[in-house]
């Protein structure tokens, strides 16, 4: 029997301020446990929380960012449970009317485009961190308060694949929007799946099944990869699936069962009663839209349809916003944006690539540590971004060979100045004199006679070799095209 799957996915992303949700502690990341909390964030009897407004407007934010509906009416509830990471005993959350609703995320998958709808976007704070050592557990309540936007997608999601695709997807927009850093390592971006299987054509969803502890997206896939045959294998045997929540372990590769869950709510939830609705003002709105930027998705199909280039380039261009800038600064007044891309991608991202862990190394040994260590970006060249065009416009006019233009993008790189100047002062202007070329010809058919009888057997690749000691001659500058023409007529005329 064939089975169809159903997976949505619950993203808690971590927001970009500078404050908690509630008070002014620092959201900050590795600060000794314990040390970025107030009265507020441990819940001490007679505080009063203050909503933080770079948050809503970075919730705002996302939900115009997802394709979501803004209400004009959004309500703090209280989640109430006991453990020992939450120390009011309760999580302030949303539930009946949050600050989005709806949406979708678009992706690439399998060669083309995917939707996956989204339910909800709502705001709430994070709660602490339990860490347990070999005698004994503690808490760091640092991240207690900070603010977290939870997402959750409809069961739209069909494969482990599709859900790890979806997920990088989610990251790209709200890195994009400047919503969130998205760390993983940092704990900014968490997940928990729920995921069922039934027989293709039913159209009842299967038992929901809720997998936690996934700490990256990666492990969000694997722990698909063997619920979902777990899942189908138990119903073949006739088991009944239950709603339940599942432990990820990541070094057995396995998820375990760590309770069953009859209900979807099982928990108290009632309105915050120290906290106003939300009901942002049109002005309010108005600002937040402001802020919009250009999705991951659409940049990269507008860098192909504009610009021309392959889809791996554009894709590069996608994943890294500063060079994808720095490009398109200078593709909108160049006549070749394809080639363009080509040097910035394969030339000055090895360049940068080779400066960059030559100062790592060099920093390091002076006791600087890896995450201080000053790397250098396309905003700190010694050349205009322009340079990258007319060296290019020098190749495509055949004044300098590309053999030639690496040398002089060397010289750009180390030194800075313009590229015609480099050619001009160093000579390295391309000979494309016929006359000179034709005499570098018979020199070098006269010192190869082993492939130039081997090109008049019919061997094309032995004009090559005849070739390159023409450029050598030259010392690289001979036009190669012009080189190739004038040995394949004095060797097919002789």
């Amino acid at each position: 029997m064939d089975y169809e799957v159903n997976i949505g996915l619950e993203t808690h992303v971590q927001l970009k301020t500078k404050s908690k949700m509630w008070c002014s502690c620092p959201n900050r990341f590795g600060s000794e446990p314990n040390t970025n909390v107030c009265p507020v964030c441990l819940g001490l009897p007679g505080v009063l929380p203050v909503a933080n407004e770079e948050a809503l407007r970075l919730t705002v934010l996302t939900g115009l960012l997802l394709n979501s509906e803004i209400p004009r009416h959004a309500v703090f509830d209280r989640k109430n449970y006991f453990y020992p990471d939450v120390a009011k005993n309760y999580q302030v959350t949303q539930l009946a009317f949050p600050s989005t609703l709806g949406g979708h995320v678009d992706f690439e998958f399998e060669g083309g485009l995917q939707r996956v709808r989204i339910t909800r976007a709502h705001l709430e704070e994070d709660v602490g961190k339990n860490n347990h050592f070999d005698r004994h557990s503690g808490v760091d309540f640092n991240r207690a308060g900070v603010p977290l936007l939870e997402i959750v997608s409809e069961p739209d999601l069909t494969s482990a694949d599709m859900a790890y695709e979806y997920l990088n997807a989610l990251k790209d927009i709200l890195v994009y929007g400047g919503v969130s850093d998205a760390d993983m390592e940092k704990g900014m971006v968490r997940c928990d799946v729920n995921v069922s299987v039934r027989p293709k054509g039913q159209q009842e969803l299967g038992a929901k099944i809720e997998i936690k502890n996934m700490n990256s997206f990666s492990g969000v896939r694997r722990a698909l990869q063997y619920e979902i045959p777990r899942q189908i294998e138990a119903v073949e045997k006739g088991e009944k699936l239950r709603q339940e929540t599942r432990r990820w372990d990541d070094v057995a590769g396995m998820t375990e069962v760590m309770r069953s869950k009859e209900h979807a709510h099982d928990y108290r939830y009632f309105p915050e009663p120290d906290l106003m609705p939300f009901e942002p003002a049109d002005d309010w709105l108005a600002e937040v839209k402001s802020r919009v930027v250009e999705l991951p998705l659409a940049r990269k199909q507008r860098f192909i349809t504009d610009y021309g280039i392959p889809a791996g380039d554009a894709e590069v261009f996608k994943n890294d916003v500063a060079l994808g800038n720095y490009f398109e600064g200078i593709a909108k007044g160049a006549k070749n944006p394809k080639a363009v891309a080509n040097w910035i991608i394969n030339t000055l991202n090895a360049r940068l690539a080779e400066a960059n862990l030559a100062a790592a190394a060099e920093q390091t040994s002076m006791g600087i540590e890896p995450e201080d260590v000053e790397l250098l970006t396309v905003n700190d060249l010694k050349f205009a971004p322009v340079a990258i065009a007319e060296l290019v416009e020098l190749v495509d006019s055949g004044r300098i060979s590309n053999k030639i233009a690496q040398d002089v993008f060397a010289e750009m790189f180390a030194k800075g100045g313009s590229p015609a100047a480099i050619v001009e002062a160093k000579g390295l202007a391309q000979v494309s004199d016929t006359g000179a070329i034709e005499k570098l010809c018979d020199e070098a058919i006269a010192a190869n006679p082993g492939p130039a009888a081997d090109f008049r057997a019919g061997k094309a690749a032995a004009l090559n070799r005849i070739k390159g000691h023409v450029m050598k001659l030259s010392q690289g500058k001979a036009n190669p095209a012009l080189v190739g023409e004038i040995l394949e007529q004095k060797l097919k005329a002789g």
